[in-house]
């Protein structure tokens, strides 16, 4: 019996000459094998359940409300990135990826992989298909902007636009947890700043115009935030600084030059490779913490409430979405993003260590009833990995001429894994070298692909000098614009819930 889906060759193929949506970056490199002699599910899943979850055996509630635990879980599994990050990586995948089975609570089907979405970080999560073609997603009263609706009973607290609880966005999943649906709502509102502050600049443009203009400062600070905040967070540091620069031609012009593409290139344009999009961009998963601090009043300061909590209980006070918003789950953003008003030593929450260990909370998503295997996540990404043939971390590590990390007998040599534990080995604040150099490859693949990027289209543009942006406003809590930049042009609350 053969091992994995070979199957999904026809969706990613070996050769090195296929160009398509999906492909691989290590076509020549063998599949790693699941432990025992055949793919076991019952093997992956003990590894799951026991090597990576961070207190085995406990539920998301009960640790949630025991402050002895979270101080516990804080102190062997805290980073030094805040928590808000781990949310806006997942904001990002959806962008670069539809493939809906890479959602926290969606199955994995090898077999329905598509990449119906640009591999490209151009918003289509916010936008759609635009507003000619998805007419739903645009204020109907002002079709510059983006719809926004509000929680029931409260016009103080915005909201994704609904439809009988179910958010009317361009990208399902960005609905899938109170984080992630906030930030798109955060994005959202940003874009109709903007359009404001076009139409202020210029009275006459018409609709399309304001809508283009707007839609291409926000897409551009966003991929500045990508680059230089998110990748800088995430990666080693000599890593993301190698792999792409701005550098002067030999007649003086600025021109961006990729020092990874014998890792990652393309014929025609940008693909997504497995090995980054089932396997190493996976790592935000370890950064998930079992439990978060929402808001004040709401929930309060000091009650936390699991991110997923699906042990069988009716209705669980948990933090997950495709459901109406409450104002207890609205995110009061100087506890996740550092900003001015975070209270030094508490806020802003941090996320988890980028290590081999997965939050309880994560092994009761809601794809299934309670118990079933595919509500651990854990045990999705390994057999995923399986599935579709990916490489063993170690062979990646020989294929850079590097060392392989030392892997415990019962270790899995799976990528994803690997990767989580060279980024455990390397203290689990940023990625290790093999992690590193595959993620920090694709950005900056995708960035310099993309024809309609500022790489391409301004290498030398910054925020400072976007028209529509206002430093030292904008900015106020990081020059350099950091994601609390789209929080500030959103005009929210920085230390509350709503409008500032």
């Amino acid at each position: 019996m053969a091992h994995g889906s070979r199957h999904f060759d026809i969706l990613a193929p070996r050769s090195p000459f296929y160009h398509g949506p999906f492909g691989r970056l290590f076509p020549d490199l063998d599949p790693w094998h699941s432990p025992g002699t055949s793919d076991s599910d019952a093997a992956l899943l003990d590894i799951a359940n026991n090597l990576m979850t961070e207190l085995p055996g406990e539920l998301p509630a009960d640790i949630a409300a025991d402050q002895a635990k979270i101080d516990q879980l804080e102190n062997d599994f805290g980073s030094d990135i805040p928590a808000g990050y781990t949310y806006f990586g997942q904001f990002v995948d959806h962008d670069i990826t539809f493939d809906p089975a890479s959602s926290l609570m969606r199955r994995n089907d090898p077999n329905g992989l598509r990449n119906f979405r640009t591999p490209r970080l151009d918003l289509d999560n916010i936008y759609g298909a635009g507003p000619d073609d998805q007419p739903y997603l645009y204020d109907p009263d002002d079709k510059a902007k983006l719809a926004i609706g509000e929680i029931e009973g409260r016009p103080d607290l915005p909201d994704l636009p609904r439809f009988r609880g179910r958010a009317l966005i361009g990208d399902m999943r960005n609905d899938e947890n109170s984080m992630v649906s906030q930030l798109q709502l955060a994005f959202l509102l940003a874009h109709n700043t903007l359009v404001d502050r076009a139409r202020a600049a210029d009275p006459g443009a018409s609709t399309g115009e304001l809508f283009e203009r707007a839609r291409k400062t926000l897409r551009w600070l966003y991929q500045h935030i990508v680059w230089n905040d998110f990748i800088p967070r995430i990666a080693h540091k000599r890593i993301a600084e190698c792999a792409m620069k701005l550098e002067k031609t030999c007649d003086g012009r600025g021109s961006w030059t990729c020092q990874l593409d014998d890792v990652y290139s393309w014929k025609h344009q940008p693909f997504m490779p497995v090995e980054f999009s089932v396997a190493a961009y996976r790592f935000g998963h370890s950064m998930v913490r079992n439990g978060y601090q929402t808001n004040n009043p709401e929930r309060g300061f000091g009650n936390n409430a699991p991110i997923f909590d699906n042990t069988g209980g009716a209705d669980p006070d948990d933090l997950r979405g495709f459901r109406p918003m409450k104002p207890e789950n609205c995110i009061q953003w100087d506890w996740f993003l550092q900003m001015q008003s975070s209270a030094p030593g508490l806020f802003p929450q941090m996320a988890r260590k980028i290590d081999t260990k997965l939050a309880n909370a994560l092994a009761f998503l809601f794809e299934g009833a309670a118990g079933d295997p595919g509500n651990v996540l854990a045990f999705r990404n390994l057999k995923r990995g399986v599935s579709f043939d990916l490489p063993s971390g170690s062979a990646v590590a020989r294929k850079f001429c590097l060392d392989p990390i030392a892997l415990g007998p019962d270790e899995p040599d799976a990528l994803w894994y690997y990767v989580l534990r060279e980024a455990e080995d390397s203290g689990g604040n940023a990625l290790g070298h093999v992690g590193s150099v595959i993620v920090c490859s694709v950005f900056a693949g995708l960035l310099k692909g993309d024809p309609l990027s500022w790489i391409s289209t301004e290498p030398c543009w910054t925020p400072d000098k976007d028209p529509l942006l206002n430093g030292g406003v904008d900015n106020i809590d990081d020059a350099s614009w950091t994601l609390a930049s789209v929080i500030r042009l959103a005009g929210l609350k920085a230390n509350g819930i709503g409008f500032a």
